[in-house]
This record gives C-alpha cells, structure tokens and sequence, in this order.
C-alpha cells in the first residue's frame, strides 16, 4: 500500500489530499521507486490551481523525486533493485511515497549528490541547461536579463550564466532581494515594477538594450522584457508565476526583428540520449560548484499544503521538498 497526494478539484493548497494508494507491481518496462525525497516546484501550483489542466483528476501531482530502486519490471536490465535514482516525468504522480514509472524517465544519482539536492533542483537544473545550450547561443559576448532573479529556477541561470562570463542583470520583486541577486551573478538588479525599468536598463547597456531575456514571470513583465530588448534580441518566455502573457503582434515584433519562444522542458529530453546529456551536464555543474543551491526546507508528505502556501508567499527559499 502507497500513500499520496491526491487533487480531486481544482482550488487552494486545502484540495492536496492525503490517501492511501494500491501500488500495482511494475510493468515489463517500468521500475519501482520508493521515493525519500520529493521536489515541490511552482509547476505544481499551476496544476493544483487549474491553471495547468494537464493532470487528468483525480490525480497525483508531482513531477521530480530521488528514490531507491525496490523493483524492477522483467524488461528492465541497465537498473538493480537498492540504486538510488531520480526521475522528471510531464505524467505527474511523484507526491507518493511509492511510483511506477517507465525506466526512460530513471536517471542514476551520482555517489557525490544527496536525494535532497537532486529532488529539489534537479527539474530546476534542467530548465537551466535547456535555457543556456538548447535554444539559442549563450557566451560571454552575451548580455542577459533575467526576470524573477531570486526564485529557484533564477538563481541558477544567473550563476550558470555569470559562470562563463555573460552579464547577467537581473530583476526581483522587492528591494529585499537586490543583495541575494547580486550574490548570484547579476552585475545589476533593478525591482521589475519599477515604471522605469526598460529605461534603466538601456542606461546599465549603453543604450543598446539587452541580447536575450529568460522570463519566467510572464504577464507582468512581459511589455518591459520586450522592451528591454536590443534590436535581433531574443525573449524566451519559460513561465507565467503572474498568469499567461497576451497575444503579441507579429508587427510588435517587426519594430526591432525581436524572436520569441516559449520552451517546455520535457520537449527537449524527448528521448533518452538528450535526457542523459542533459542529465550529466547539470550533475557536473552541481559537483563542480557553477551552480549552488539554497538550503533544504523539508515538509512530510501528509503537509504537501504548507510546502505550498510557504513556496506560494515566497519565503521557501528555492529549496522545499517532501518526506514521504
């Protein structure tokens, strides 16, 4: 018997329920995890909220967790029961103390790393490789704005990015945060409601404006991130913590040739060989130290609903995880 976090309606951190879950033995291709420790990203208040509608409900959220091998499927061979492990899966269900999932989706956790760092920044880490060598050129002939420059994914690009010599100015939501930005590589920080943000950033470039935005915060910063672009940069929209980004003009777009993406991350580990590509880089840029993490905050699992409302008043610290 598992136990879970279970979303039967769609609302507040009160709909995170906690049940009992038959756990059916793993099919041919799949593996057994028991999870020790379980991410909680922002991703997962989306789909609490409805926002995302990408849980089919009932259902159990979660997307990342470590864990240890406790069975195998009869197809499985590259895995043995006792490795510790680690998984991203876009099909949910790792609020649970127990998964099957499809050994595709299984990564080894290197000897040098914690079950607690990995479930915590792992999904996070991965979002950042993505962002800095999938989509387009990120080098030190690069300047970047970064939006939400203190949250979990943030504070990571900002320390992989100033890591190779790009400069990285970065944009938070209160004068509190400046000083923890700047801790992590940004050369500037501006607060993003700022009326003259777009203006101060053209005076921190000569004027020219930045080469690429990554912004998570979407809605909200969307207009200034665009306007904080020189002509032929590049925004690349990765989330929407203040809700969806309105449709943009192509003729917008035309007064300075700016290009926009929006990236999902498990489009660009489709399959296993970019999955462990990726996978491996984000592990050396842990063991090598270019990226940090914040320190852990641990909730049981029956407490899924604090480790939201905490991460949800922004006082987490990048860095919440659950013990099942």
């Amino acid at each position: 018997m598992s136990r879970a976090i279970v979303i039967n309606s769609y609302g507040s951190s009160e709909v995170l329920a906690y049940q009992e879950q038959y756990i059916n033995e793993p099919l041919a291709n799949q593996i057994q995890i028991k999870n020790t420790a379980i991410g909680v990203n922002y991703h997962d208040v989306y789909v609490r909220s409805g926002l995302y509608k990408t849980l089919t409900l009932p259902g159990i959220p979660g997307c990342e967790a470590s864990g240890v091998v406790e069975k195998i499927g009869n197809n499985v061979k590259d895995f043995q029961v006792g490795e510790r492990v680690t998984f991203c899966t876009r099909e949910y269900g790792a609020y649970a103390t127990h998964i099957n999932i499809s050994q595709e989706k299984v990564i080894r956790i290197p000897d040098f790393l914690s079950d607690e760092l990995v479930a915590t920044n792992f999904l996070r880490a991965m979002t950042v490789e993505m962002l800095m060598n999938r989509i387009t050129s990120v080098d030190s002939s690069k300047t970047i704005l970064v939006t939400a420059a203190s949250g979990g994914v943030g504070r990571l690009l900002c320390q992989w990015a100033s890591s190779i010599g790009v400069k990285v100015i970065g944009s938070v939501g209160s004068q509190e945060k400046i000083e923890q930005a700047k801790k992590n590589g940004c050369f500037e920080t501006f607060i993003s409601s700022d009326e003259e943000f777009s203006k101060k950033i053209l005076e921190v470039t000569d004027g020219t404006g930045v080469d690429i935005v990554f912004d998570s915060v979407g809605n909200d910063t969307f207009e200034s991130s665009l306007a904080s672009l020189a002509p032929c940069g590049y925004l690349i929209n990765f989330g929407q913590s203040s809700g969806p980004v309105k449709p943009v003009l192509m003729t917008t777009l035309a007064e300075k040739s700016l290009s926009i993406s929006r990236p999902i991350l498990f489009h660009y580990f489709g399959n296993r060989k970019n999955y462990e590509k990726m996978a491996f880089a984000v592990f050396k840029a842990f063991e090598d130290g270019v990226i940090k993490v914040s320190d852990f905050l641990p909730f049981d699992l029956k407490d899924a609903s604090s480790a939201h409302d905490t991460l949800e008043t922004r006082k987490g610290g990048g860095s919440i995880y659950l013990i099942p």
